[in-house]
C-alpha cells in the first residue's frame, strides 16, 4: 500500500532530507519518496500506519501536513 502526504513549507533538499529521515523512522514504512518541488512524500508501506503517525512524524519536523491519502493504483481492477 501507498499513501501521499501533501506538505507544505519543505523548500529545499535538506527538507526532504529531514522528512524522509522521519517518514523512514516510522513502525511500516518501507519507503519514502519525498520532494519540495512537488511539496509530497510517498510513502510505500509494509503494513497499514495511521495516517495521524504519518502526519506527527512530518510534523515534527517543523512542517504542514495538508493532507494523507491512499495513493490511487490505475490499471488495478
Amino acid at each position: 500500500m501507498k499513501k501521499t502526504i501533501k506538505i507544505e513549507g519543505m523548500k529545499c533538499p535538506h527538507c526532504e532530507a529531514r522528512v524522509r529521515d522521519a517518514l523512514s523512522a516510522v513502525d511500516g514504512v518501507k519507503e519514502a519518496d519525498v520532494s519540495h518541488e512537488k511539496g509530497r512524500a510517498v510513502v510505500t508501506l509494509a503494513k497499514d500506519v495511521a495516517d495521524d503517525v504519518l502526519s506527527k512524524a512530518v510534523t515534527d519536523q517543523g512542517y504542514k501536513v495538508l493532507s494523507v491519502e491512499k495513493t490511487k493504483l490505475f490499471g488495478i481492477f
